[in-house]
């Protein structure tokens, strides 16, 4: 990722994030923005940095300058963009770009393990009346992020899902009959590993809403932590916030029923509807 190598340069000519920000006329933080890949990249900025960083190689600033443009790109969810808040568009990019995502849900499947139909049922809860136009589109958009955990190097999907999941009734019997089977379908994939947190277990303390860490494979690039919210997100990736989602997500897997108890559980499920 370039934010990634711009970032290894920059360290390596022993630049600050505020030496660099001050010699393409913008902020720190729009340094380090960029070297999270959290925004796009200007060409005349990347230029800039590479002559400060003392790039000789005429070679790897051709590539370099490349991958500048390639990153300005439109990604395939930009064409959801009626549909998509961009909130929500920065989450998208960091999934597609991530080599590991754990997630812990407290009331509904995730939604990169759900069936159209369940989706539709989400996204129709307490929006009765959103067009179904746009309805499809943002199930289309659910279904198309799905990708990631089919593609040929798929992203590892580690799930933890509150029991209380499997019997809220999405989009009613039927749907959910179809949602449960499709998870134990998806959790027999190499890639994912889903647990459930059954009823007669509290928890894990310091463990409140849903959210997920993203890991990538350029290892100069912190772990993201996500939570949203009704119509926003928190992107978290300071070490000492990161650190402390990382131990709530282990304490919950810990705590949550066993991996190898999560398709008994699923077919009890499926038994009592």
């Amino acid at each position: 990722m370039l934010g990634g190598q711009l970032r290894r340069m920059r360290e390596a000519a022993g630049f600050t994030r505020a030496d660099a920000g001050w010699a393409i006329r913008a902020s720190e933080s729009k340094v380090s923005r960029m070297e999270l890949g959290r925004v796009g990249f200007k060409e005349r900025d990347v230029s800039d940095l590479l002559e400060l960083y003392g790039m000789g190689d005429e070679d790897e600033r051709v590539r370099l300058m490349e991958l500048a443009r390639a990153a300005n790109n439109p990604g395939w969810w930009s064409r959801y963009g009626d549909v998509l808040p961009s909130w929500f568009a920065n989450y998208v990019g960091l999934e597609l770009a991530a080599t590991m995502i754990r997630t812990y849900e407290v009331m509904f499947v995730p939604g990169l393990l759900q069936t159209e139909a369940y989706a539709r049922g989400v996204i129709q809860l307490g929006q009765k009346f959103l067009p179904i136009d746009d309805v499809e589109q943002r199930v289309a958009l659910r279904v198309q992020r799905q990708q990631i955990i089919n593609r040929p190097n798929p992203v590892k999907l580690w799930v933890v899902i509150d029991e209380s999941v499997l019997h809220r009734p999405v989009g009613g019997e039927a749907v959910m009959r179809a949602q449960i089977e499709h998870l134990l379908e998806c959790s027999q994939r190499p890639n994912v590993t889903l647990q459930v947190m059954p009823f007669d277990q509290i928890g894990y303390p310091g463990a409140g809403g849903s959210f997920s860490v993203m890991r990538f494979a350029d290892s100069d690039l912190p772990d993201v932590v996500y939570i949203e919210h009704a119509s926003s997100a928190l992107y978290l990736d300071k070490i000492e916030e990161v650190d402390e989602y990382v131990a709530i997500m282990e304490g919950l897997t810990i705590a949550a029923d066993p991996v190898s108890a999560t398709e008994g559980v699923l077919k009890d499920a499926l038994a009592r509807m």
